[in-house]
């Protein structure tokens, strides 16, 4: 059924005033539209290690030995503020949203320059800075004194600290590519300070007002997943090479640690760029003496610990070569207790794959994997894996089951698997196929050395076995044979070549995928946006027409990045992709209430547009994204707003999906702190968010009715009221945004006689969460019925389902 535009008035958000006497009149008698049965969604990707980490039962983080050695220090240098981290032998990496700092401690100079080069290891914003004539620098955001050259993905800015941040100056606007290297030089003589980018000069100022004379050099990272290597500085007459070179006695892979075991052991530690089997490197380890054991272990993410419980099973294997009698892999705890080994005998001097199986015979939530060799020995490690094995229904999916079951529970009915992460550049579906242990690692947008252990094809798999309608996302510069490939893989009848070969991975039957999306928020960034919207138009069109090829019933979700405001460009971008592209892609701001309620006016003004454009288009809108960054009771509430708008705009809209779909508990790399469920190692619980989509899935129904509202108004509550198709039941979602109670009268026209009446409510303090400790804190409780009479009591920031039956 088409959206009746003519009676939006009667389920436009209805807002009430705290006074008494106010009624809800619900005529059963005039449908409105039809609501979308996939309203229930969730946004799937791997920020914040949902994927790597979380879902994927791996439990070794770091598998390929590609993160470089964690520094104790840096040689020579002064380390303040966020963690650093080697990339490589030569490259400081900074992982973080917070501001890392590093001084050269032997360099103070007046007149001279200084030289560093930078990569962006995020598609988003970034702030890399060389910083010069620095002194008194302690921790704390801006507490030194210096000239700060920052280079931004807009170009090039100049400010000085005297322990606080004034700006002085900012080259010509300019787009910087993310994930290459940059050169950014800078000279000071006198007062004037001049300032290169790939050796172009991009920037001369002259500071006149007490310029800072003399000091050393170093680098800071903003906010920013940022990457420096090759610090050169001169003054007198002379260069300098300034190496990030750790003090670390012991180099280690970052994500695993140094065991070493009985005093008389002689341990030694490699990172090994010349011989490794997946990635860049692999971990070499020696024991020089006939006696003690030496070896690594890793702890999983975080270094929370790998949770097992007695009588566990594990699979796992791992790439070895060299010298040793054996290698022994096993599960311990932090005193080497063992809770499980396996001896691995006949380690060769090539390359080889070794399998193993371990089951537990303790219980803990914070064990460890170790491999290590006992006496004299030198073995070099790569791809190391660790999978628990699940019982039905999960027996088959390389997943946790317990977050497995909380994602059943929540009743979802469409699930994307898509984000930032598919702009980085080697996100490509090519490399996700195979065996998994033998897929090379990638530079992530989320995460510089990202598995792709668990790709498209595993959350395909994921998302079938759960019921869900599904939706991925691929990156816009994929190349066209191979995303035909992966339609024929998926969909292609056991007599194509990518048809046979998933029925060999264990899929016969084809999987019917249906939505594909092409690229995330393409555009955003951008600072020439309608060359950008030209070049994604262009890749749209030939990677959708060479899926098309396979599959003629494909559907497209285009991810143009709507901007209203320029409604020319967003016109030139429609009739481009009108009767190509199915879906809009629109990712709304929902962190605050406002905002939440913003939601349904603009949809209203998109599809109105839409209409204006073209008359007859069958272009609607896909909401693959509601952002914002808590996962409290305010956010439930803006869900369940903008749950409301859908249900209003009929079949315009095709879901609505919250990111993110899971989280890990205390641990957060860049803000996103959304998730709908949490996780330890042990344990896996809902957010608010999560427990009101459980509850309004859990009373669907498929058709919106009138209603309307008598009283005084202000902005206080959202409502909308459905219907069964016999008409038998009727379910109201009433959002309260007040911080008071407010009571209503209902009255429900002509549904006759109410036989059964149920009302239940989540409701707590706008930024009240769940807790391990307190897992079901806030979660929905059925309250007493006050309402056969038509009276109604909401709680305080409160989401209250009604539902009455004939």
């Amino acid at each position: 059924m088409k959206r009746l535009i003519s009676l939006v008035t009667f389920s436009m958000m209805v807002s009430i005033s705290l006074a008494q006497g106010l009624k809800i009149k619900v005529n059963p008698d005039n449908v409105l539209n039809l609501i979308t049965p996939l309203l229930y969604g969730a946004g799937m990707e791997d920020v914040n290690h949902e994927i790597y980490g979380g879902l994927y039962s791996q439990c070794i983080f770091g598998e390929s030995f590609e993160e470089g050695v964690k520094p104790e220090g840096i040689v020579g240098m002064s380390h303040y503020n966020a963690p650093i981290r080697m990339d490589g032998k030569d490259v400081i990496q900074v992982y973080s949203e917070q501001t890392a700092m590093l001084i050269a401690d032997g360099h103070t100079f007046a007149d001279g320059w200084a030289e560093v080069e930078v990569r962006a290891d995020a598609i988003s914003n970034f702030n890399a800075e060389l910083l010069l004539h620095v002194s008194n620098p302690s921790n704390g955001l801006d507490n030194f004194n210096g000239y700060e050259i920052a280079l931004t993905n807009r170009g090039v800015n100049l400010s000085i600290h005297r322990h606080d941040y004034t700006p002085l100056a900012r080259s010509t606007p300019r787009e910087i590519s993310n994930f290459e290297w940059h050169k950014l030089r800078a000279e000071i003589k006198g007062s004037t300070i001049t300032v290169w980018l790939n050796g172009k000069q991009i920037l001369t100022y002259q500071h006149q007002d007490e310029p800072l004379m003399m000091g050393k050099v170093g680098v800071r990272s903003f906010g920013s997943n940022v990457s420096f290597r090759n610090l050169r500085v001169g003054y007198d007459g002379k260069s300098y090479n300034i190496p990030f070179k750790p003090t670390n006695t012991h180099l280690v892979s970052g994500m695993w640690e140094a065991t070493t075991y009985i005093d008389s052991a002689q341990p030694h530690y490699a990172l090994d760029t010349n011989t490794f089997t997946n990635g860049k490197q692999s971990q070499m380890i020696e024991n020089k003496a006939s006696t003690g054991r030496v070896g690594v272990n890793n702890k999983g993410l975080n270094r929370w610990g790998i949770a097992t419980r007695k009588g566990e099973r594990f699979e796992g294997e791992v790439m070895l070569k060299g010298s040793a009698d054996k290698v022994v892999v096993a599960l311990q705890t932090d005193y080497n207790v063992e809770l499980c080994r396996h001896e691995i005998k006949g380690i060769g001097q090539e390359w080889g794959k070794h399998t193993f199986s371990l089951r537990s015979r303790g219980e803990i939530n914070d064990a460890r994997f170790v491999i290590y060799i006992e006496g004299k020995g030198k073995i070099w490690i790569d791809q190391a894996m660790l999978m628990r094995v699940n019982k039905s229904p999960y027996k088959r999916l390389p997943v946790r089951a317990d977050i497995a079951e909380c994602f059943k529970q929540q009743g979802l009915t469409m699930l994307r698997y898509g984000g930032s992460m598919v702009n980085a550049p080697d996100y490509k579906f090519a490399s996700m196929r195979g065996e998994r242990s033998e897929r090379e690692p990638y530079a992530g947008q989320w995460y510089h050395h990202s598995t792709n252990g668990f790709g498209i094809i595993e959350f395909v798999e994921f998302a079938s076995a759960m019921g869900y309608e599904l939706s991925f996302a691929v990156n816009i510069n994929d190349d066209p044979q191979v995303m035909a490939e992966m339609i024929e893989y998926f969909n292609g009848d056991i007599s194509t070549k990518w048809g046979k070969q998933r029925a060999q991975d264990g899929h016969p039957k084809p999987y019917g995928i249906k939505y594909i999306e092409i690229g995330n928020e393409e555009t955003l960034f951008e600072l020439n946006t309608e060359a950008a919207y030209d070049y994604y138009i262009e890749r749209f069109n030939l990677l959708s027409e060479s899926m098309l090829k396979v599959d003629s019933s494909l559907k497209f979700i285009h991810s143009a990045w709507w901007r209203p405001e320029r409604p020319e460009l967003m016109r030139k971008v429609f009739l481009a992709l009108d009767g190509k592209a199915d879906y809009w892609d629109y990712h709304p701001w929902v962190d605050d209430l406002n905002s939440a309620c913003s939601v349904d006016r603009e949809l209203q003004r998109m599809e109105k547009m839409f209409k204006e454009w073209n008359p007859d288009t069958e272009m609607r809108c896909a909401i693959f994204e509601e952002n914002g960054s808590s996962h409290g009771v305010r956010r439930m509430l803006s869900h369940v707003i903008v749950q409301n708008a859908v249900r209003r705009a009929g079949d315009f809209v095709l879901t609505t999906c919250p990111a993110n779909a899971l989280e890990p508990y205390l641990q957060n790399d860049n803000g996103w702190n959304q998730g709908q469920i949490f996780f330890t190692p042990d344990k896996v619980w809902g957010m608010p968010p999560y427990h009101a989509q459980k509850l309004s899935a859990e009373h669907h129904q498929p058709l919106l009715i009138e209603s309307t509202i008598s009283g005084r108004r202000d902005h206080s509550l959202d409502i909308t009221a459905t219907r069964s198709e016999k008409g038998d039941e009727i379910v109201l979602h009433i959002v309260n945004m007040a911080q008071q109670p407010q009571d209503i009268k209902l009255d429900f026209g002509s549904f006759g006689n109410i036989r059964k009446a149920e009302k239940w409510s989540i409701a707590g303090n706008e930024n009240d969460i769940n807790t391990p400790d307190e897992p079901t804190r806030i979660v929905a409780q059925k309250m007493d019925v006050d309402f056969l009479n038509g009276d109604c009591t909401l709680k305080p920031y409160s989401y209250t389902v009604v539902v009455v039956k004939k």
